[in-house]
């Protein structure tokens, strides 16, 4: 079995001169890095007192799963013949509040539009979510349900 490792640095950059003395005195803001690619900026989301201009972890997350389809997709396509010319996806996550504050997604739903250079290898191309959905890394990492509705061109 191989072991693939991600490493990153992540820098809090909200202290606002308080540190966290109190709730609202300190920023979500903070910094993600990784050797050799552009920052990300993250906060937490608006309802949490998070910058609304700046990814959250909750997009990221959803964003992952969303990507990591894509890829696959765009794999299994290119190992069957079929050429895809565009692929969109407007993901949407599900995240529910605890009562003690805490909380969980209950479910992420994929909506990939895909373009095909000859729409005759539409039923074979929307076969192929199926299959990208079962090798997503990302998607079998989680512990709620991801849901895969593909919309046609």
């Amino acid at each position: 079995m191989r072991e693939h490792h991600y490493r990153l640095h992540l820098d809090w950059t909200g202290n606002h001169g308080q540190g966290t003395a109190d709730y609202r005195a300190y920023g979500r803001e903070h910094r993600l890095s990784a050797r050799g690619k552009p920052d990300i900026s993250g906060s937490s989301d608006p309802a949490f007192r998070g910058d609304a201009g700046a990814w959250n972890p909750e997009e990221l997350l959803v964003a992952s799963i969303s990507a990591c389809h894509q890829l696959w997709y765009l794999h299994l396509a290119a190992e069957a013949g079929i050429i895809v010319t565009a692929y969109v996806d407007d993901p949407v996550g599900v995240m529910t509040e605890d009562a003690d504050g805490g909380g969980h997604f209950t479910a992420v739903t994929l909506h990939p539009r895909v373009t095909l250079s000859d729409e005759e290898r539409r039923y074979d191309a929307d076969a192929l979510h199926a299959r990208a959905h079962e090798k997503c890394f990302v998607a079998r990492s989680v512990n709620f349900p991801v849901g895969v509705e593909p919309i046609g061109s």
